[in-house]
C-alpha cells in the first residue's frame, strides 16, 4: 500500500537536496529555491509538473512501476535510495545487478560533464541506456529500441544496417566478440537469464550466429582502438576507455581521438555537424 506522507516527504527532500549544475541545468542568477524546482523535477522525471506536485502534496494515482523508475533517475537516486521510493509507492523493488537499467548517479554526473566527448552508458548487454549529444551523432540514437533490439549484440546479427557505422575489416572480430561476450554473460547470470533468451533467439534467426556459437570462444574482449565509417565525415579511428560501476553491471564509454591525426580533426568536424546527421 502507497504511504503518500512518507512518499510525499522523501520527494520534497530529494528535490530540495539536488542543485541545478548537479543534473546539468543552469542556476541562473534568481533562483531562490534551495535545490530544483517542481517543474524542473518534472522536466527530468519525464512526466507533468502537475502531477509530480500532486505526489508532494499527497494526492493523485500511484505511480507505476514504470514511472517510479524514471523519478529514480531523474532524481539521481542511489539504488537504496530508489528501492526506497518503490517500498513507499507500495511496490516492490526492482532487481539489482546485471537486470537492472537504473544508472547510479556517480555515472550520471560524469557523463553530463561529457557533452563535447561521444559517451554512452550501456549495459552488460549491449543496450544503450544514456548518451551524450556526441554519442548520438556518432553511432545514431540507440536508445531508441525496444525488445531485444535494444542489445547492440543482438542488433549486430539481425539488422544489417547495425554494421553501416563500422569499418568492413573488423566486422568478422566483432562477431566473435558479441557471441564471446553473450556466452560469458550466461555463464554469470545463468541460463533463466535475459541473456540465455538472446541467445536463443539468435540461434533461430541466424546462421552466422550459430556459426561463431559454435566455436565457444571466451574472452574476446574490444579493441582499445574502434574503427567507424561515419556517413559524413568518414573514417575515425577512436580510443573507447570504459569506466565499470560494478554495482549495477554497467559501463560508461567515452571515444576520443589521438590529437594531431585525421580522426581528431574529423571528429571535431563531427562536433560541428552535431547530432542531426544520426538516424
Amino acid at each position: 500500500m502507497i504511504d503518500r506522507v512518507e512518499l510525499a516527504k522523501f520527494l520534497r527532500n530529494r528535490r530540495e537536496a539536488l542543485q541545478p549544475e548537479d543534473v546539468g541545468l543552469p542556476r541562473g542568477a534568481r533562483r531562490r529555491t534551495s535545490g530544483l524546482r517542481r517543474e524542473e523535477v518534472a522536466v527530468l522525471c519525464h512526466m507533468s509538473t502537475d502531477y509530480y506536485a500532486r505526489l508532494e502534496r499527497e494526492r493523485g494515482p500511484r505511480p507505476s512501476r514504470q514511472l517510479l523508475a524514471s523519478m529514480a533517475q531523474g532524481l539521481h537516486l542511489s539504488l537504496d535510495e530508489r528501492d526506497h521510493l518503490f517500498r513507499l509507492a507500495g511496490h516492490q523493488a526492482p532487481e539489482r545487478g546485471g537486470a537492472g537499467d537504473h544508472i547510479s548517479p556517480g555515472l550520471l554526473r560524469i557523463l553530463d560533464r561529457l557533452a563535447d566527448t561521444p559517451a554512452e552508458i550501456v549495459t552488460e548487454l549491449g543496450e544503450t541506456l544514456r548518451q551524450t549529444p556526441m554519442g548520438v551523432a556518432l553511432t545514431g540514437n540507440t536508445t531508441r529500441f525496444s525488445g531485444p533490439a535494444r542489445s547492440v549484440g543482438f542488433r549486430w546479427f539481425t539488422d544489417p544496417s547495425e554494421r553501416q557505422r563500422y569499418a568492413p575489416e573488423e566486422h568478422a572480430f566483432l562477431s566473435r566478440m558479441y557471441a564471446s561476450g553473450l556466452r560469458q554473460t550466461i555463464g554469470l547470470r545463468g541460463p533463466g537469464s535475459r541473456a540465455a533468451y538472446l541467445a536463443e533467439l539468435l540461434l533461430e534467426r541466424s546462421e552466422e550466429f550459430r556459426r561463431v556459437w559454435d566455436e565457444h570462444e571466451i574472452g574476446v574482449h574490444p579493441h582499445e582502438a574502434k574503427r567507424f565509417e561515419h556517413p559524413e565525415v568518414g573514417a575515425l579511428e577512436l580510443t573507447c576507455q570504459r569506466l565499470i560501476d560494478p554495482g549495477q553491471a554497467h559501463s560508461l564509454l567515452v571515444y576520443t581521438a589521438i590529437p594531431g591525426t585525421e580522426s581528431y580533426e574529423r571528429l571535431h568536424l563531427l562536433s560541428v555537424i552535431g547530432p542531426r546527421s544520426s538516424h
